[in-house]
Parts: structure tokens; C-alpha cells; sequence
């Protein structure tokens, strides 16, 4: 392998790529072709193979790459900020919209010019009951109008086609206007998210933060495989530890401030009670049942029940997800209760 044949991680996207000569590819088995495609994608602007996965998961996008013999290159470029990877997550997802909007167009048109043929018999009831006659000028009818209904069949996949790039541009611009961001208890979820991820994360950096120290002090130590460990390499896996962390606190800085752009969380065990009625986005008017030092328990019924058949369920969810006091008195008898949920 020489220089132009190497794998570098890009910090920017976080992916890992391949840069090889189309001769090495050709080169190459069909077992190591088909590893490449399952862990990597052709990326026609930069002309290299790109990680179908980001850091931290580039494990096994790692491995191929040494398995065909890539050197390691390092890396490259700067790591953008949570906000400024969600930005260019949002912008990305604009011109999404705008190609799914296009596709869902030609495939309308598409549509109609198929069907069009059939469009413009609708009132001859001759053409679609004549019978066919065995003559060549019959058969040749009889070949056309088959041919018009085929193309009538395919319309409709046309048709089919449209409503389903329609359906992706849809959620291409919820995720370009960022929608979730409105959603306090999505927000709270990615919080709680973030915080369980430093947690471990902590805890592998002071494993590792031990390791080291133990082999500063002329310790010898063994990995899992039983291969001693070196005090750069240790000190290497430190570093990423360290690096991680400071990822996951910019993320989770990122979901804090949002939070406090949306006025926090209002509720809390503080300010709310056993009986107390609430309103939740998933099921609307709840009774709570229970308060937690983070969730609280709730009481809903099944509003397409009967009313003789609601029988009270429970559910958990965050105080984020309380929208806002409901504003039916506190005490009401178990079929007001039931009333008041439809």
C-alpha cells in the first residue's frame, strides 16, 4: 500500500473514510468487497467510501479497513459543535424536502400522463364494452385497449409513488424546522439521555484513570486477551475518554439550553399532589396518582371504551410532559372522571 492508500477520521463528520486506488478495489475479493459495503457508502462529491456509522461506533468500520490492509491516517479537520452538527443536520434536511418535493411531482405527472389515455375515452361506453373481433383491425383494438389499461395499472404506482415522496418530505421539513425542540418532554428524554451516558462515561475514565496510574508506578498489566497493556496506549484510551465526555456535556448543554428557551420545567413534586388533575400531550386529562423526585405516576382511561367499561390505567412519564393543569375541579365522582377524558 502506498500513501494514497489509507483511512482517516473525519472529526468534522464525525465518519470514517477510505481512500484507495481503483486498482486496490479491483483487487480485492468479493468477501472484502461486500464487508466494505456493509459498513461503508460511495460518496460521489468527496470520491472516497464513507463509515455508514459516526464516532463513537467506529469500531467495526475500523476493522475492515485494517483487515484490507488501509494505513491509518490520523485525522482530520475539527470536531463542529452539537449546535452546529444540528444545524447542518436541519439544513440538510431543507434540501431533502426540496428533492422529495421534486420527486413527488414527476411521479404525479408521470401518473396522470399514463393514465391520461383512459381520462380521455371516459363517456365512450363503445370503447370499454365493444366486444373484441377476431379480425386483424379487431385484434389491433383489442392490443391498444389492453395497452391503455396497463398504463392505467400504472398510474396508480405512479400515483403511490408521489404520496410516498410526499410522506418523506413531510418528515424531511418537521426535522428541518427542528419541531421537536417545542416538545418539552422529547427535550427531558434526551437530557436524562445524556446524563446516563456521562455517568458511564466517568466511570470508564476512572477505570482508565487507575490503569494508568497503576502502570506509572511500574505495574504490568494485561487487556482481556491477555496482552500487556503499554502506558502510551493507556494513556491514548484517556484521552478518548476525556474526549467523549466533553462531547456528551456539549450535547447535553445543547438540550439544557433548549429546555430553558421552552421556560423549564414547570412542575415537580413541589407543586403538585396525589388527585391533582393535569393534562398530558399522549393522553390528555390525567389524575395523578403518585410524585416522584423526577416522574410521577399518572391515571388515565381509554376514551373509545363505553363509559361502563373504563377502567382506570396507570402510566409514568416526566414532569416535562405536563402541558399544563386541567381545569375541572379536584374531586369528581369516578364517571365525571371518565367524562371529562373524552
Amino acid at each position: 500500500m502506498n500513501e494514497s492508500n489509507y483511512f482517516i477520521v473525519n472529526r468534522e463528520t464525525g465518519k470514517l473514510e477510505l481512500h484507495f486506488e481503483k486498482s486496490v478495489y479491483s483487487a480485492l475479493t468479493d468477501e472484502q468487497k461486500a464487508d466494505i459495503k456493509s459498513n461503508f457508502l460511495w460518496g460521489r462529491n468527496s470520491g472516497c467510501w464513507i463509515s455508514r456509522c459516526k464516532e463513537p461506533n467506529l469500531h467495526w468500520a475500523r476493522r475492515c479497513a485494517e483487515r484490507i490492509g488501509l494505513a491509518d491516517a490520523g485525522q482530520t479537520g475539527e470536531r463542529l459543535s452539537f449546535a452546529e452538527q444540528m444545524e447542518r443536520k436541519q439544513e440538510r434536511a431543507e434540501r431533502r424536502a426540496e428533492r422529495y418535493d421534486a420527486r413527488a411531482g414527476a411521479a404525479e405527472k408521470r401518473g396522470e400522463q399514463l393514465q391520461a389515455p383512459i381520462e380521455k375515452m371516459h363517456g365512450d361506453i363503445a370503447f370499454f364494452t365493444q366486444p373484441i373481433v377476431n379480425t386483424s383491425a379487431g385484434r389491433a383494438f383489442g392490443r391498444r385497449r389492453e395497452k391503455m389499461f396497463a398504463a392505467w395499472e400504472r398510474g396508480f404506482d405512479e400515483f403511490r409513488k408521489s404520496e410516498y415522496w410526499q410522506e418523506r418530505a413531510e418528515t424531511a421539513r418537521r426535522t428541518a424546522a427542528g419541531k421537536e425542540l417545542t416538545d418539552k418532554g422529547f427535550i427531558q428524554r434526551r437530557i436524562n439521555e445524556c446524563e446516563a451516558n456521562l455517568r458511564a462515561l466517568r466511570r470508564s475514565y476512572d477505570a482508565q484513570e487507575r490503569t494508568v496510574t497503576r502502570l506509572e508506578a511500574g505495574e504490568e498489566l494485561k487487556n482481556c486477551a491477555g496482552e500487556p497493556i503499554s502506558l502510551d496506549k493507556a494513556r491514548e484510551n484517556l484521552e478518548y475518554w476525556l474526549d467523549r465526555i466533553e462531547v456528551e456535556l456539549d450535547k447535553l448543554g445543547y438540550y439544557q439550553d433548549a429546555l430553558d428557551a421552552l421556560g423549564g420545567v414547570e412542575f415537580s413534586r413541589k407543586n403538585l399532589k396525589k388527585g391533582d388533575l393535569i393534562v398530558v400531550k399522549r393522553w390528555g386529562v390525567v389524575r395523578v396518582v403518585r410524585c416522584g423526585p423526577k416522574n410521577f405516576t399518572y391515571e388515565f382511561t381509554q376514551p373509545h371504551m363505553t363509559l361502563a367499561d373504563r377502567t382506570p390505567m396507570q402510566g409514568q412519564a416526566s414532569y416535562a410532559e405536563i402541558e399544563r393543569r386541567a381545569d375541572e375541579p379536584e374531586t369528581m365522582t369516578p364517571d365525571e372522571f371518565a367524562a371529562s377524558l373524552t
